[in-house]
């Protein structure tokens, strides 16, 4: 994917969480993950990914304490 292609996706799932509300915004994200993880042969692939999503975000919450 392209730095264009990646900024349009980013702008149109922006735009989607917005469009959705607050409230539903984690059962969108849910719903697309579950779709983008279907793409992949095996979970190995996509393990890793969540586990470094995962420690990013624990990453954030202890700097920001």
């Amino acid at each position: 994917m392209t730095d264009a292609d990646l900024d349009r996706s980013y702008t149109a799932l922006c735009e989607a969480l917005a469009n959705v509300g607050e409230a539903q915004a984690p059962l969108l994200l849910s719903m697309l993950s579950l779709s983008l993880m279907s793409r992949f042969a095996q979970a190995d692939e996509v393990l890793p990914l969540i586990a470094n999503a995962q420690k990013q975000c624990g990453a954030g919450v202890a700097d920001a304490a």
